[in-house]
């Protein structure tokens, strides 16, 4: 589902006083599409929160600055995801030191929003590697096209394209042998 919203262009009056207003109608309508995003990136819900609540306080600290508010949405994605990476780099980081540890993610909540047929699937699209990860997220979850994938993950459409498709047959593969 896709809902634009709508408000006053840069430099007009009451653009500045519009942040309250847009930002809360954007978290309103898109909080729990980023957080389901960002959970299926990092495996957990209260970091996928944290990761979508940063991601909505930078677009209000920097509202008076964006160039383009036509495209917070997307700003927005762009924000969790690389959120989402900034964690699992700073999961890896710290398991070297530690030790691997896995992040327990399957609480109740989470078991719901996903539901038990989805559980095979769901583990076996976090055996990916990350890049493969994000397109297949970005793609089958938010129903994004290749253009806005490759605008989201800074790549190119070409990328996207060849990236799905090695993906997608790892994830066959690995779903295959698991029958």
């Amino acid at each position: 589902m896709k809902s634009e919203i709508i408000h006053p262009p840069p430099g007009s009056p009451g653009a500045e006083s519009s942040a309250d207003t847009v930002v809360t109608e954007l978290f309103l309508v898109h909080r729990l599409a980023l957080v389901r995003l960002a959970f299926l990136l990092v495996g957990d819900q209260e970091t996928a929160e944290d990761v979508v609540q940063d991601a909505f306080a930078a677009v209000y600290r920097r509202w008076s600055r964006l160039a383009d508010r036509g495209q917070v949405l997307p700003y927005l994605r762009t924000a969790v995801v690389n959120g989402c990476r900034m964690v699992l780099r700073r999961r890896t980081i710290i398991g070297r030191f530690r030790g691997h540890r896995e992040v327990p993610f399957w609480s109740a909540e989470a078991a719901a929003l996903l539901g038990e047929t989805r559980r095979q699937v769901f583990l076996s699209v976090r055996t990916l590697p990350r890049r493969q990860r994000e397109v297949l997220v970005l793609r089958f979850y938010l129903d994004l096209s290749e253009a806005e994938i490759a605008q989201v993950m800074g790549v190119s459409r070409g990328t996207v394209k060849s990236t799905a498709s090695r993906a997608l047959k790892a994830l066959a593969a690995k779903l295959q042998e698991e029958r």
